[in-house]
């Protein structure tokens, strides 16, 4: 008979998997950072700026305070042991990973290939030479300098817009890579002139890949149902399903129920089972404990939406709200802004859950000024907006300031 667990323990054995509930290191190195990108296996890349770039964010939820340019160093080098692909969705995996991907690849040039704007590729058979003999001529290159070279062209068979849709073609099937990011651009580069001839030329079938894509998934969930690990790097489930089927019989997933689930579970063998997790973090609507929408529901009774793209006057908790993790429950939502010209850390609004305890800002403003320090701000400011906005201006000490509804 397969074990059972209960909710809250299926709560503590995902968080432990993801890192929480660990004491933080006193400082936080380079080791530190690899520890940490290893038990998360994938690190999300997202352009909103408004706080802070999603991809710093988790380790700091889970490290606290690091040097930014040490975690740059790591992941956008040229010749570091990360590498970007669409892995979830644009996201660095260990290098050593990416060929796991080549599959992807493959489905994408097939895509490509065979529909829709598939004679776009055909037809612009011009800038993909272009692109390849440009970047085998003067090697990486960012994009805002291929754009400046393809400038004097627009008027010829091209123009920008088909360059950029060339390149992130090309990234997609694997004929150029990205050759790590400046201030958050991408460079481009020919897959030779930035990784080994041995790791270009290693190929994984695909239902290897797919296998060890699950069981980093597996261990990075902890507990999870098919979808939970499939949606880890974006699997179908005709091609998980099987995958897990595999690890389920060679003893690496084993098969659980939790209370209140109707799907069947796995609980990873390596997992822990802690009797209970300490923590505070705020969570970047990017992080892996909550990026699938239904498990966070189904864990966290956390029901989560991002309101990038909602029109201001029609968003019910903020621009960018951040989920609030204390302990092995999602308190609330605090929607953030870094306000870099004043110095500031701007709480736009606050949310608590229902369930949330009486006097859970008194845990939650350490957390807001252990990121105002990172981030060198001097002061934090609340608006009066949500139900647990003045809560935390009380505890900062600060005047809430009076919400303004935006214009419709």
């Amino acid at each position: 008979m397969a074990d059972s667990f209960s909710p809250a323990a299926a709560r503590r054995i995902a968080l432990a998997a993801q890192g929480f509930g660990r004491p933080r290191p006193d400082a936080v190195g380079t080791r530190q950072l690899n520890l940490a990108l290893e038990r998360l296996g994938v690190l999300q890349l997202d352009s909103v700026n408004v706080l802070e770039r999603s991809h710093y964010l988790p380790l700091f939820a889970r490290l606290g305070a690091y040097d930014k340019a040490l975690l740059d160093r790591l992941t956008f080098a040229r010749s570091g042991p990360y590498r970007e692909y669409w892995a979830h969705e644009a996201a660095l995996v260990p290098l050593d990973d990416w060929p796991l991907f080549r599959w992807r690849m493959d489905d994408f040039r097939k895509h490509f290939e065979t529909r829709g704007d598939d004679s776009w590729m055909a037809a612009e058979d011009k800038t993909l030479t272009w692109l390849r003999s440009e970047l085998a001529e003067k090697g990486p290159l960012p994009a805002s300098k291929i754009e400046r070279d393809a400038g004097p062209k627009k008027a010829g068979w091209w123009d920008w817009d088909h360059v950029k849709r060339g390149l992130e073609r090309m990234f997609r099937i694997g004929e150029v890579v990205s050759g790590g990011r400046t201030n958050f651009e991408r460079t481009y580069a020919l897959p030779e002139q930035v990784m080994a001839t041995q790791l270009l030329e290693r190929r994984v079938p695909r239902e290897d890949a797919i296998h060890q894509l699950m069981s980093i998934s597996g261990r990075a969930h902890g507990i999870g149902t098919l979808s939970d690990l499939a949606d880890y790097f974006r699997l179908k489930t005709v091609d998980a399903k099987p995958a897990l089927e595999r690890l389920v019989d060679e003893g690496e997933l084993l098969p659980v129920t939790v209370k209140g689930w109707k799907k069947p579970a796995y609980l990873h063998r390596d997992a822990r089972i802690p009797r209970r997790i300490e923590t505070v973090a705020l969570l970047s609507p990017f992080d892996p404990v909550v990026w699938e929408r239904e498990r966070a529901l189904r864990m966290f009774g956390f029901h989560y939406r991002i309101e990038i793209y909602t029109p201001a006057p029609k968003r019910v908790f903020g621009y960018y709200s951040l989920p609030v993790l204390v302990d092995d429950a999602i308190v609330g939502r605090i929607d953030l802004k870094n306000d870099r010209q004043r110095r500031v850390l701007r709480v736009q609004s606050a949310w608590r859950e229902p369930d949330a305890a009486a006097g859970v800002e008194e845990r939650i403003v350490p957390a807001l000024r252990e990121l105002a320090a990172w981030q060198a701000l001097e002061s934090i400011e609340v608006v009066d907006r949500g139900d647990l906005a003045r809560a935390l201006a009380a505890e900062l000490g600060v005047r809430p300031l009076e919400f303004v509804p935006p214009s419709t």
